[in-house]
């Protein structure tokens, strides 16, 4: 009974450790290189653009260029692009950022950039205008637009 209590109380701690692998949240910490990082709506305007103060102009606010993902918790094609995406944090780490943006959660968010379709994924290159792509893509093609929008200069995209 007790080699029965002690392997129920070690598959709960390894269960519950293996589902904290989820993305960081940010609270104003950019520190989290090689990770996805979810925003809120707040995040989102002090790391990426205040569209509250600058509604009409783009200026982005980020150190690096990024890509974030609209996602949502019920969407099986957002759930396949996670990975992919968090194979490229690591990829490109110290170099782009990579966000999470939940679209059920932050509806002004998805609202602004007239998000009907997730995944929606947007490539912000460090000056210029944001590009938007919509749907799951295999991790080939964000190998390409991050070479092609996100412009990292004397790199060979593997």
């Amino acid at each position: 009974m007790k080699n029965l209590t002690l392997i129920i109380l070690l598959t709960g701690l390894l269960s519950v450790n293996a589902c904290s692998s989820a993305p960081t949240a940010a609270k104003g910490n950019t520190d989290n290189d090689g990770q996805v990082v979810v925003l809120t709506t707040a995040t989102f305007q002090k790391l990426v653009w205040d569209y509250k103060s600058n509604p009409q102009t783009w200026v982005f606010n980020g150190d690096q260029p990024c890509i974030i993902d609209f996602y949502a918790d019920w969407c099986r094609p957002c759930k396949m692009v996670a990975p992919i995406l968090a194979e490229l944090a690591t990829e490109y780490k110290g170099r782009i950022r990579i966000y999470k943006v939940n679209t059920d959660e932050n509806r002004e968010l998805a609202g602004l950039f007239n998000i009907n379709s997730i995944p929606a994924v947007m490539f912000v290159p460090k000056s210029g205008k944001p590009q938007m792509t919509v749907g799951a893509q295999q991790k080939p093609a964000y190998k390409e637009m991050i070479q092609n929008i996100l412009m990292i200069k004397n790199e060979v995209v593997k």
